[in-house]
């Protein structure tokens, strides 16, 4: 005994395809989540005199933020917000900040200073050599 496909039957098995397959690509966690994968190890981004003490600068391509929350002291996080996946845009008054929702970072350590971010910014492995940073 066959059955016939009615309509019904075959939009909603097409609507289910192609939501698993949306849900597929944006629930794949597959990587690691650390925006270092997009740069190459070693590469340097910045002169240590770029980065201003108490603040930070992004560097949008290789999706890192690196600070120097005190002087001589150099930290990196993505540049990634955890609320929604925007790009952070500024670092000012001691914090990274998001343009999209106004999720605020500690520059010394990633923590949310302001929500609606969720967690804090993930760390990126960074080698201060000499007055050079770069990519670890």
């Amino acid at each position: 005994m066959t059955h016939r496909s009615t309509r019904r039957t075959v939009l909603l098995a097409t609507g289910a395809v192609t939501l698993a397959a949306g849900c597929s690509k944006y629930g794949d966690n597959s990587g690691s989540g650390s925006s270092s994968v997009n740069a190459s190890g070693g590469q340097e981004l910045a002169k240590t005199s770029e980065i201003p003490v108490g603040g930070g600068k992004i560097f949008k391509d290789q999706k890192v933020v690196v600070t120097q929350p005190k002087k001589d002291e150099f930290k990196a996080f993505s540049a990634v917000c955890t609320h929604q996946g925007c790009t952070v845009s500024t670092v000012s008054g001691g914090t990274i900040n998001c343009p999209c929702h106004g999720s605020k970072y500690h520059v010394a350590d990633g923590s949310v200073a302001q929500g609606p971010a969720p967690k804090p910014l993930p760390p990126e492995q960074i080698k201060v050599d000499g007055n050079s940073i770069r990519l670890a």
